[in-house]
């Protein structure tokens, strides 16, 4: 992994096109643990998926359907959800938002 990012100031890191159309930017990241901020349209969907991380989110701005080992909740902003290890999840925004993801351990693919 190259040099973890420690700090992180307003506005900092790069937007990059997620592949079901939505955006991400690394927040801070150590081999630990990743912060990341996605970005999402009304109407934008978080396609089902799973991985071995264990992820905690918290939701920043707007309202999301969240869909955690197939139970469905509805969760508006200063809500958080955690999805354990290897769980099926997704979210689809029910109005333009965004949210802070937490990994453990880090996410490489997203370096």
């Amino acid at each position: 992994m190259s040099d973890p990012k420690i700090f992180s100031h307003a506005g900092e890191g790069i937007w990059t096109p997620t592949p079901d159309g939505n955006r991400r930017r690394l927040v801070l990241y150590t081999d630990e643990l990743m912060v990341a901020e996605f970005a999402f349209d009304k109407g934008g969907v978080g396609a089902l998926h799973s991985h071995p991380h264990v992820q905690s989110s918290y939701i920043a701005e707007g309202r999301f359907e969240v869909t955690i080992d197939g139970r469905t909740e509805t969760l508006e902003a200063g809500s958080s959800f955690i999805v354990p290890s290897n769980l099926v999840h997704g979210v689809k925004a029910l109005e333009a938002g965004r949210l802070i993801d937490t990994f453990t351990p880090h996410r490489a693919d997203f370096l």
